[in-house]
């Protein structure tokens, strides 16, 4: 007596579909769901902006600089809007954007006063 050689691949195939559906329930599941916030995302304290980006490992926990410039005084060398200028466009050896949108501005402001 032979065996029928399309057996194993039906049963595959149903076990497939059947993994297919299943992933697709837990999917809209999950969809429904409230997601968390991304931590420092809604900041509004310059300080905790500061802290919560990598702008700390650069320029140090009390501004003092580490591998990146001291900003303790640099708002006696450089206006809001050049400190916006760098946030937004990088400089030698920093990134571009590491602060974004409303935030950017409320640094620039922060760091605008430190002189």
């Amino acid at each position: 007596m032979m065996k029928n050689p399309l057996g194993p691949f039906a049963m595959i195939g149903l076990l497939g579909i059947l993994l297919a559906i299943s992933l697709s329930g837990v999917g809209l599941y999950y969809a429904g769901q409230d997601h968390e916030e991304v931590p420092g995302e809604n900041l509004t304290d310059p300080e905790e902006i500061y802290a919560s980006n990598s702008c700390i490992a650069c320029h140090g926990g009390n501004l003092e600089g580490v591998s990146g410039p001291n900003l303790t005084q640099v708002g006696a060398s450089k206006s809001k809007e050049e400190i916006l200028a760098i946030i937004k466009n990088g400089a030698v050896g920093m990134p571009p954007n590491v602060i974004e949108g409303e935030q950017a501005e409320i640094v620039a402001e922060w760091l605008s006063n430190m002189k």
